[in-house]
């Protein structure tokens, strides 16, 4: 492998493990604020991103969870998948990059990215049917303004998993007549 190569590798080990950090932070800090929207609400106006949704969750508790709750599922699913995709990256030889544990972590990548498009396009449209009902919803959309580009890049993953698994089945064969 060139230095180029080399060097591009561990610039993106890096910048994959700032995105991970970033989003366990984000995951981590959102679920702060639930606890504390529940228990303390007066101070909810002091917390991370001002996430004030205490006049919805005087509207409907129900909506305030369920709405809360994607913010916090998507958030750990993000967290989640670059923790895969570290994963891949710690493990991958590049000498020999068509293995099982590649095609395996880059399908699970495409699982986990489809989730968070589908996930974040239910939300987005749970949310638009609850403004129907008068419920304030602006501050919730930053979270799942990207739900179209979660789905497109896991059909696009999905496409080189497959690529993946079929460069593994050809090195495999070729391996075995040599």
């Amino acid at each position: 492998m060139s230095k180029t190569n080399n060097f591009v590798f561990i610039v993106l080990h890096i910048v994959a493990w700032l995105i991970f950090v970033g989003l366990c932070i984000e995951a981590g800090a959102l679920i702060v604020n639930f606890v504390y929207s529940v228990f303390k609400p007066e101070i909810v106006g002091n917390l991370y991103q001002k996430l004030d949704l205490s006049s919805m969750y005087q509207q409907s508790k129900w909506a305030y969870f369920g709405m809360y709750g994607f913010v916090i599922f998507i958030s750990v699913l993000k967290a989640i998948l670059f923790y895969i995709l570290i994963e891949l990256l710690l493990k991958l030889d590049l000498s020999k990059p068509f293995s099982n544990f590649a095609a395996k972590k880059i399908t699970q990548i495409s699982h986990y990215t489809f989730s968070i498009g589908i996930l974040s396009l239910i939300a987005r449209q749970t949310a638009k049917n609850l403004t129907h009902y008068g419920f304030e919803i602006d501050k919730l959309s930053q979270f799942w303004v990207d739900s179209q580009a979660f789905i497109l890049m896991a059909a696009v993953i999905y496409v080189i998993a497959t690529i993946f698994k079929k460069g593994v089945d050809l090195q495999n064969e070729n391996d075995l007549t040599v």
